[in-house]
């Protein structure tokens, strides 16, 4: 059986603000178009995730955060490529998030996930969340 090829480490980030979480909506012609999904993106060679994390949200979000909590990252295989999903919570620092490189954002609470299509990689790191914050205000 031929190895997928792997496409290397991507952050993503959880971004919290008065209950709620921050989701991006994928562009069509992108790979999962008009799918939701935690900012983030692809961890450079020779840079850390959390280096990745605020490189990638100042140029897709136009925001600057800081990084309150690591969740357990995600190896996941889809049928013709594997990542490494790496999970952070967040709080805005400076800037008002826009959609940049996406299609539109929302907030949404812990509950209203489930009335949205996310990728699968996504999966393990929505149960985790929900288990940490619960259906509370965070």
């Amino acid at each position: 059986m031929k190895a997928l090829p792997h496409i290397g480490d991507v952050v993503c980030a959880i971004i919290e603000r008065n209950g709620r979480f921050l989701i991006a909506r994928r562009p069509e012609g992108k790979t999962f178009a008009l799918k939701w999904e935690f900012p983030g993106g692809k961890v450079e060679s020779g840079e850390s995730p959390q280096d990745a994390l605020h490189r990638e949200l100042a140029e897709e979000l136009g925001v600057v955060v800081e990084i309150l909590q690591q969740l357990t990252p995600v190896f996941y295989s889809y049928s013709d490529f594997s990542l490494q999903l790496i999970p952070y919570r967040c709080l805005i620092l400076s800037g008002e998030p826009v959609p940049v490189e996406h299609a539109a954002l929302e907030w949404i609470s812990v509950d209203g996930a489930a009335f949205y299509d996310f990728p699968e990689a996504d999966a393990p790191i929505l149960e985790e969340y929900r288990m940490l914050v619960g259906s509370e205000s965070f």
